[in-house]
């Protein structure tokens, strides 16, 4: 059992501030986690639903993956620029115009029967979504003290697989009672209460205070990043899009194979994704614990081994019951790595250049997250669903090995101001 962490405070010593900035529980509450979950939701309900309503445009598998990779390649698109708003505009107003330009794209959906016109509003839709996560994880990033991230961005993680717990069903339900349309129109709905949300109780923080140095503008901060960790961005890169890749496969594998290969409807594919859900929401306080008491890896490795074998599970399941097994171990799996990633950027990001940072970082693990659709939609078409299952699961089990064996251990190991780290 590794020791553990001698910086951390006991179990009920409070949390202060440092450098990272003060734990403020109840304006990141309200501010922060409550829209994320709203949102969560949202996306949530779209999990049974989008693969479904593009197969009923005549889309095939590939036109079906690329349309559910629509929203990550707006977010590639928009990762960096995103980074550059975050050095001119406040936190909040790129919060409030990320939530308004999701909620927005989604709502069109329904008004064009064209797959390439659902893969143009979800392009538009990962352009407000970068920007939503972006600002919300620069904000975490600058509110919460080192030895308490783990924990916190883990909360941030649960905050949204809670609403990936019910979103599916409410998805499923809403799709099977009133039709799929229906169903991007309640994310409208949500999207706009979350909006409503941030505008009454996000604190405004001008850009200006955010960062510690104004000495560097964007590209020379950018640039900087680039050159000072090439190295660690590349090793800790190429981990995060093999991450992202087997998470955002499972989004279109689960639903996928339930539909085609076992003859699931609507909502039973929305119980499944939401029961695999509830174990993934289960165990976000453990992946806080384990990162601030052992260290950030002891939560990773983990996670995505569990979630490959979980990926393996999915051809052999026969039915209702099969399907939901293999979506718990894949629950499971991801539960281990609530915030994560979130967590590890946040450690190794310099301060006075957080947003180009997360921008970078981002852009790493979206185009992972792209190419998990669009690898199942293309093997899938190309040979079968279950083959490219098992493609996905075995780069889950690659990302546990690079992180394992190629990337530092970031537990007490905090980026100083005006440096970054090699």
């Amino acid at each position: 059992m590794p020791r553990p962490h001698p910086r951390l405070p006991g179990p009920d010593a409070a949390p202060s501030c440092d450098e990272g900035g003060a734990w403020r529980g109840r304006e990141l509450w309200l501010a922060v986690y409550l829209p994320s979950v709203m949102l969560a939701v949202a996306e949530g309900m779209l999990v049974p639903v989008l693969p479904l309503y593009v197969a009923e445009l005549g889309a095939g598998f590939a036109l079906v993956g690329l349309a559910l990779a629509g929203e990550a390649i707006g977010m590639l698109l928009g990762d960096l620029p995103a980074g550059a708003l975050l050095r001119r505009f406040e936190r909040k107003t790129v919060m409030l115009a990320g939530v308004a330009l999701v909620g927005v794209s989604v709502a069109l959906v329904p008004l064009f029967g064209a797959v390439s016109m659902v893969v143009v509003l979800r392009l538009v839709a990962g352009l407000g979504a970068a920007m939503w996560n972006l600002s919300r994880h620069a904000y975490l990033t600058e509110s919460v003290r080192a030895t308490a991230r783990g924990r916190s961005i883990a909360a941030f993680g649960g905050a949204q697989r809670l609403g990936l717990l019910v979103g599916p069903v409410i998805g499923g339900l809403i799709g099977g009672a009133f039709g799929l349309e229906a169903t991007f129109l309640a994310f409208a709905l949500v999207a706009g209460l979350a909006f409503g949300v941030c505008v009454l109780f996000l604190e405004q923080h001008p850009a200006a205070t955010m960062e510690p140095s104004k000495r560097l503008g964007h590209a020379a901060a950018l640039r900087r990043v680039l050159v000072q960790q090439r190295r660690l961005l590349a090793v800790t890169g190429l981990g995060f899009v093999m991450a992202q890749t087997i998470r955002s496969g499972r989004r279109i594998i689960l639903p996928m194979y339930g539909a085609v290969a076992l003859g699931l409807d609507v909502e039973s594919i929305g119980y499944v994704v939401s029961i695999a859900a509830a174990f993934d929401l289960a165990l976000f306080p453990v992946a806080g614990f384990i990162m601030d008491r052992w260290g950030r890896k002891y939560a990773i490795v983990p996670c995505f081994a569990i979630q490959g074998l979980g990926m393996a599970l999915v051809p052999l399941s026969g039915g209702f019951l099969g399907l939901a097994l293999a979506g718990v171990v894949i629950g499971i799996g991801n539960g281990l790595g609530s915030g994560t990633m979130m967590t590890l950027a946040a450690d190794l990001a310099p301060r006075d250049a957080i947003g180009e940072f997360l921008g970078v970082w981002r852009l790493i693990g979206d185009a992972g997250g792209m190419g998990g659709p669009v690898a199942v939609g293309v093997i899938a078409d190309l040979v079968t669903l279950a083959s490219a299952t098992l493609v996905i699961a075995l780069i889950g089990l690659g990302a546990s090995a690079v992180f394992a064996f190629g990337v530092p251990e970031t537990l007490g190991r905090e980026a100083p101001t005006g440096s970054a780290r090699a």
